[in-house]
């Protein structure tokens, strides 16, 4: 399994308008089928950042996946955000692979 890793910061200026695009974004990067599920979530640090930070991770269940992901969907997609949101929005990506997971069971 691979996690492909979205992290974005975000101008205070435009943050209400990209947190509704952003979830409408995340159906269409799901609906491409390279992925199996998705989670946002708010960065929280206590470093100075200007704006607001969030992270989108996409699961993929092969590295297949993600490349298929690259090559056939990628650039179109960075370009819509750019377009949308210029500097306003900067992102950068990583990947993870999944080594193992684990897990705790409360009764």
């Amino acid at each position: 399994m691979y996690i492909y890793n979205v992290t974005v910061n975000i101008e205070k200026s435009v943050k209400d308008e990209w947190l509704k695009w952003i979830k409408h974004h995340i159906a269409v990067v799901l609906a491409t089928g390279h992925f199996t599920e998705a989670k946002f979530s708010e960065v929280i640090t206590d470093e100075e950042v200007h704006g607001y930070t969030y992270s989108i991770q996409y699961r993929a269940k092969t590295r297949e996946d993600l490349d298929n992901y690259y090559k056939n969907h990628a650039e179109r997609l960075r370009k819509d955000a750019l377009e949308k949101f210029a500097d306003k929005a900067l992102a950068f990506r990583t990947e993870l692979r999944i080594i193992d997971e684990f897990s705790v069971t409360y009764n």
